[in-house]
């Protein structure tokens, strides 16, 4: 069963300037040229859909056309493309544009959410389709303090203790952006996540998402470290 994996890069960026196609630790393309290097060498896919509004995504995907032949650069609707969408028409234009019965997004600012990853997960979700899984969604589990600010208490505190162990806190699982696995048919209605998700485990350095200047940064000091 086939993949098409929907990526989505749009004009505008207000924290981080130009951050999908910004030079990004020696590529010129940015953050986008690395997510379509890392993606074009995974089997299984049927296509690849960068979704743009920005003409600079768009040439740097025509760029790579020749390289990456299940590549297709579509040019989003204007209305879907900028920071007032609802993403959940956003996701039903996904399984618009996709032709195959089951959609990867992702994003080019998860920059080391990387090949071995993204086998994983496909094979992941076939596996545990088998059991009734209907989707799976990237991301790590969450043993840190979260506090509310506004009642002045632990949110995630299951103890009768004021401050217990972090170990003791519950367990909960930070969706990380890095990837949502699921039918075509779900994500027409809407849906990137399903009734039943699994829930596939990452790094702290492979979660990284670049979202703020900070996180840019960052990135390009972890890639350069260990990447180059």
């Amino acid at each position: 069963m086939g993949v098409s994996v929907f990526l989505p890069v749009r004009r505008g960026s207000e924290r981080v300037i130009r951050k999908n196609t910004r030079k990004f630790a020696g590529f010129e393309g940015g953050l986008l040229e690395l997510k379509l290097l890392q993606l074009k060498k995974l089997e299984g896919i049927e296509e690849i859909i960068v979704s743009t509004n920005d003409e600079n995504c768009q040439n740097i995907g025509l760029s790579y056309q020749k390289e990456i032949q299940n590549l297709k650069v579509i040019k989003r609707p204007e209305k879907l493309g900028n920071s007032a969408t609802n993403l959940k028409d956003l996701i039903q234009y996904a399984g618009e544009v996709s032709k195959s019965e089951d959609i990867l997004w992702t994003h080019v600012t998860s920059p080391f959410c990387d090949l071995p990853i993204y086998q994983k997960a496909v094979k992941l979700f076939n596996e545990n389709r088998k059991l009734g899984y209907d989707s799976l969604i990237s991301g790590r589990d969450y043993k840190e303090f979260l506090f509310d600010k506004c009642t002045g208490e632990i949110v995630n505190n299951p103890t009768n203790l004021d401050w217990p162990r972090t170990q003791d806190l519950s367990d909960w699982f930070e969706i990380n952006n890095g990837i949502f696995l699921t039918t075509r048919a779900n994500f027409k209605r809407g849906k990137r996540v399903g009734a039943k998700p699994y829930l596939m485990e990452m790094g702290k350095i492979n979660s990284l998402d670049v979202d703020y200047e900070e996180d840019f940064f960052l990135a390009e000091l972890i890639y350069e470290r260990f990447y180059r």
